[in-house]
């Protein structure tokens, strides 16, 4: 499985990328993989208040339907609308076109709670 280690990682598979005082989110190559073939993804709403842990995406694969969670609490400040025409990103390239939002959190300190590459690669091979 790829773990960039320059991100941060939630317990349930999803990435962060900080970028300035905002986090870019996608779901995780380990989280694609088990998905199977994606075919449609939900992205937020722009301007919409999230709360960490808390739905703010959906995944429809082939094999299931998956809650994508907030990782920070924040903002939506930007969505992938694209992958309305490609899911299939979510495989090909989930930590690059395959982003679903950029969330200005509340608190950017939150991002350092989350699991480092070597933290979540123990949890996925745990």
């Amino acid at each position: 499985m790829n773990v960039p280690a320059d991100l941060r990682y939630s317990s349930d598979h999803e990435w962060v990328r900080l970028e300035d005082d905002t986090v870019r989110v996608g779901i995780t190559d380990y989280a694609q993989d088990a998905l199977g073939d994606v075919v449609y993804v939900e992205v937020p709403e722009i301007g919409v208040t999230v709360v960490a842990n808390a739905k703010v995406s959906e995944v429809e694969s082939t094999k299931s339907v998956s809650d994508i969670f907030a990782p920070v609490a924040g903002t939506v400040v930007a969505v992938n609308d694209e992958l309305a025409e490609a899911p299939e990103w979510l495989n090909d390239d989930p930590y690059g076109t395959g982003w679903i939002c950029v969330i200005r959190p509340d608190d950017l300190a939150a991002v350092e709670g989350l699991l480092d590459a070597e933290a979540y690669t123990s949890l996925i091979e745990g």
